[in-house]
């Protein structure tokens, strides 16, 4: 089958590679949908792939085409997703919790094996989740960046109707918080730079209240007027931007939430702990998502309450793959998907 492997740091290759078999346990899905994430990008151009060869992609749909042994639940000829965790150590303190998530050895797909820009990939029967009738491929596709955002909104932040939100970061991310908040109940703010026009606009189609071009306008200000001076009760930093965390611990009111989602540069940042302190602000991770992210996910869209596929601004063929990370990673667009099977 074909595929995009990294082969070596820096060098990923359109290639034909072995196609992937089931075994007892596990099912085996042709791929339609592959999202491109922003931790793909880092993978392919800065150095980041720590071992390989091994095929990109872990946010995808598709359709069962064969199930192993002891699968009870999943069939062949199934729309569905997949959960990107694919094996855990089944016994610490995080798997008996349902927060495989926070399990140190976990593996994923695209990360740790064989992920899903490629015509085949195989994860296990209890990662698969079968999609609503009325939920499509492609939005399908965008259930994990979805996930990210359920588990950051409701299970980490517990956001409420009525609640004023900022997020801080204009991309799929960011989107994708901003519509879960928005579902909640919640008045969202969301704040990006002059180069976020078009994801800006993406988010004002999708619902959300108030956009703030943070090099035109003065957040601050925009903030101050919504809440009487008070604050927002969350912000959620999803751009990874150091100062954009410094920011939301400013305009987020005294004893509320700023939860961080975007990975910094580098791993120990100067972050303002005063804020945190005297103003008694929970400053909190939330991390991936978790198997009852994907649930709720699930749920979201098969009520109409979200749609992701409204932010998707790219979407070509898998041998393509090049263009599609290049448009992403110049900043061009807001998500980028590939496709990889035409028929299905």
């Amino acid at each position: 089958m074909k595929a995009a492997v990294v082969v070596a740091n820096e060098d990923v290759q359109y290639q034909e590679v072995e196609e992937p078999q089931v075994t007892p346990g596990h099912v085996k899905i042709k791929v339609r949908y592959s999202g491109i994430c922003g931790s793909d990008i880092p993978r392919v151009l800065n150095n980041g792939v720590h071992f390989y060869p091994i095929v990109l992609g872990h946010e995808f749909s598709g359709v069962v085409v064969a199930v192993g042994e002891n699968v009870r639940n999943i069939h062949v000829g199934d729309r569905v997703t997949s959960e990107t965790t694919y094996e855990t150590c089944g016994s610490c303190h995080y798997c008996h919790t349902g927060d495989l998530n926070l399990c140190g050895a976990r593996r994923g797909v695209g990360t740790n094996v064989n992920g899903s820009m490629a015509e085949y990939v195989v994860n296990h029967e209890a990662r698969i989740h079968v999609l609503p009738e009325n939920v499509n491929l492609l939005a399908a596709a965008l259930t994990e960046p979805l996930a990210c955002g359920v588990h950051a909104v409701i299970e980490r932040g517990h956001v409420h109707k009525g609640d004023i939100v900022c997020v801080f970061g204009a991309g799929a991310i960011g989107q994708m918080v901003a519509q879960v908040a928005h579902a909640c109940g919640a008045t969202v703010i969301m704040a990006g730079l002059s180069s976020d026009v078009e994801r800006l606009q993406i988010a004002t189609q999708c619902g959300i209240q108030r956009t703030v071009d943070q090099q035109a306008e003065e957040l601050s200000g925009v903030i101050s007027e919504m809440t009487n001076g008070l604050g927002v009760d969350l912000a959620f930093e999803c751009s990874g931007a150091v100062p954009a965390a410094n920011k939301a611990l400013e305009i987020v009111k005294k004893g509320g939430k700023v939860i961080q989602m975007g990975v910094f540069s580098h791993p120990r940042e100067s972050i303002a702990t005063d804020l945190i302190l005297h103003h008694e602000i929970q400053y909190m991770g939330s991390r991936s998502q978790k198997p009852s992210s994907w649930k709720l996910a699930l749920e979201l869209m098969a009520k109409g309450n979200i749609c992701p596929e409204k932010i998707v601004t790219n979407i070509v063929p898998l041998k393509n793959w090049q263009s599609a990370f290049d448009l992403i990673a110049s900043g061009q667009g807001c998500k980028g998907v590939i496709q990889c099977c035409q028929n299905m």
